[in-house]
């Protein structure tokens, strides 16, 4: 399996188009297992408020190396009208959870594969907790973006309110292991969402980065 994610800086209302009209066509595009399309943000409090008008991406599950050189040069491609601000290309490692109540990354990498990682964190947030997932939000991002080996990061949703997450692209999966389990803020964050139940669904998944370059969060990634 290869995970294909794609982010593009286009006009507001391009953008609202293309997620209004193209949601069947990209589900039904030829060897694509999975695929949603983002709205995006800075991932610092998961509110409306952080909405990025401007980017606006979208993630596939493809089977194979043939199978994304065709999506890469099909229409619905071509349809966003520019390159992609910034593309990664990635082999799943593992992961725990449910999107939209399906399983969708099968791991194709080995764990003990080296080099870049990437990381998909995505959850539908309970309404009634709602605020306490808000006021809990900030000190994550923060230790997020100071954390050691992160190349960049970006919210990621498939809607304003309470279908949030993050995709962060990192430079080993050490550094990754480090935020996730070294951090205070995060640790209480773990903690508060097993103790309060905040999510109705969640997902954790981590990726070998077969390719990734552009801008992502306001980082330039560099080709490797």
């Amino acid at each position: 399996m290869i995970v294909a994610i794609r982010f593009w800086e286009i006009n507001v209302l391009h953008g609202i188009s293309l997620m209004a009209t193209k949601r069947r066509a990209i589900r039904s595009a030829p060897g694509v297992t999975f695929a949603k399309l983002l709205g995006t943000g800075r991932g610092e409090t998961f509110t409306p408020r952080d909405a990025d008008s401007r980017t606006w991406g979208l993630l596939v599950c493809l089977d194979d190396e043939v199978g994304l050189d065709a999506f890469n040069n099909s229409g619905f491609i071509r349809s966003w009208g520019a390159p992609p601000q910034f593309s990664a290309d990635l082999a799943p490692i593992a992961s725990q959870g449910e999107w939209a109540k399906r399983q969708p990354f099968i791991a194709s990498a080995p764990p003990s594969a080296e080099g870049r990682v990437a990381a998909i964190t995505r959850a539908r947030i309970r309404p009634s907790e709602a605020l306490r997932f808000w006021r809990e939000t900030p000190p994550v991002t923060q230790a997020l973006k100071d954390s050691a080996g992160l190349l960049g990061a970006i919210g990621i949703g498939e809607a304003p309110i309470g279908l949030q997450g993050t995709f962060s692209l990192w430079e080993s999966g050490a550094d990754l292991r480090a935020f996730a389990y070294g951090s205070p803020a995060h640790q209480r964050a773990i903690e508060l969402t097993q103790s309060r139940n905040w999510y109705s669904e969640e997902l954790f998944a981590r990726f070998h980065v077969l390719r990734a370059e552009g801008t992502l969060g306001g980082r330039t990634i560099s080709a490797k």
